[in-house]
Parts: structure tokens; C-alpha cells; sequence
């Protein structure tokens, strides 16, 4: 099936031409200015991945992202912004994000990276749609989570980390396991960005904690608290 794709973005000689490129790739491609916008046409018609720059008249990015994630919406979200520090990048992918790209980027990278998050399925012939390990619930179709009935805001990638040490069965996940299994963009692939993960999920899961460390051996679900 095509994939559909919408493009936000109020450059408009950027959003033409990523109009144009991503039609010729053969995704289905809607193209928007502004953020307002971007609800509207995310909410009448089914979209696979968003293309989300940050920068936004009328509706900023960073709304827009919280938007769809509090809604629900399926769709993968890659945000596309001229600030390229780490700290920008935590924030984006903190609010929701699937992915990140700095501008000025180059379009065989937006591609691929594309590519991966139209492949990504959240739920698999040999994976459980619902699972719950203590008073922690995953549903990977529905992308969320609860703790003991209290839904958890996680993000994307908090909510893969917690998919990977639960499907880990109680044994420890070093953090080149979690980097494996999570991260697909070589250019996030580093120890530090494992460590912010976990300790927003840390801190998110609440009290008793839930992801244990043991140096040496890495992270593991502890549900005994």
C-alpha cells in the first residue's frame, strides 16, 4: 500500500519541492504552511507519517506534535528545524517526535530515514498487542501505556525502550542492546541519548521504580519495586 505523507512546512519553494520529490518516490503526498493547517488536514484523512517542521506560523511545530500525540494519531512524526543542538533534538523527540532532522539536511537522508518510519509496525505476528508485566501495561496498537490504570505520556521512543526490557523477559539489556533495537539513525546511536531516555521513562513510570541498573549488565524491568 502507498504510503501517505504530510508535509508541513512554510517555506514554500521547500514544501514545493518536497511536494514534487516525494510524488515521483510514489508516497502520497499532502502539503501544508502552517500548523493550523496541518490539524485540520492530519484529522480528514488518513496519514502514515508527518513531515513536521518546527518552526511554524500561526501553530508552531511543537504544538502541532503534542496535538497529534495527545489525539492519538497513528501517524509517525518527523520534525524538520533549523536548530541543530543536542538539546533541541531531546526536546523534539521529548514531545513526541519519531525522528529528527536538522536543516539544512540533504534528501537522500530524509528519504531513508522516511523509509524506516513507514516500515516500523507496532505490532507483529510474534508479539503480544497488549502485555502487562507487574502494574505496567503496553498497547502496542494503540502505542500507549498506562501504570496501574494511570496512563503514562511517554514518548516514542520512551514507550520502545519500555517494549524492549519488557519483551526482555526480567534479563538485562546493555545499552548497545537498547540502541539496536530502538534507534535506526546512526547519528543518535550514543550511550548519552540511552541515558536521557530512560531516566524521562524513570521518572514518568513514578514510584516504586520499575527499570532497574546493575553496572555491567544494563537495564532490566524490576517489577518487585
Amino acid at each position: 500500500m502507498t504510503a501517505r505523507l504530510l508535509v508541513v512546512e512554510d517555506d514554500e519553494d521547500l514544501r514545493v519541492t518536497l511536494d514534487e520529490a516525494l510524488t515521483r518516490e510514489g508516497y502520497r503526498v499532502t502539503a501544508v504552511a502552517d500548523g493550523a493547517q496541518a490539524l485540520t488536514a492530519a484529522g480528514l484523512q488518513d496519514v502514515d507519517v508527518v513531515l513536521l517542521d518546527r518552526d511554524l506560523p500561526v501553530l508552531g511545530g511543537d504544538a502541532v506534535c503534542r496535538a497529534l500525540v495527545a489525539a492519538g494519531h497513528p501517524a509517525r512524526i518527523l520534525m524538520l528545524t533549523a536548530a541543530a543542538a543536542v538539546s533541541d533534538r531531546v526536546r523534539g523527540l521529548d514531545l513526541g517526535a519519531d525522528d529528527y532532522l536538522p536543516k539544512p539536511f540533504a534528501y537522500a537522508e530524509l528519504s531513508a530515514r522516511l523509509r524506516a518510519l513507514v516500515r516500523r509496525d507496532p505490532v507483529t505476528a510474534d508479539r503480544e498487542p497488549v502485555v502487562t508485566v507487574g502494574d505496567v501495561t503496553i498497547d502496542r496498537a494503540r502505542r500507549t501505556a498506562e501504570r496501574a490504570g494511570r496512563p503514562l505520556r511517554l514518548t516514542p521512543k520512551e514507550l520502545d525502550v519500555l517494549d524492549a526490557l519488557v519483551r526482555a523477559d526480567g534479563e538485562f539489556r546493555t545499552v548497545e542492546q537498547l540502541l539496536d533495537t530502538v534507534w535506526e539513525d546512526p547519528d543518535e546511536r550514543t550511550r548519552g541519548v540511552v541515558k536521557v531516555v530512560v531516566y524521562q521513562l524513570r521518572r514518568k513510570l513514578g514510584f516504586p521504580g520499575v527499570v532497574g541498573y546493575e553496572p555491567g549488565f544494563g537495564y532490566r524491568i524490576d517489577v518487585r519495586g
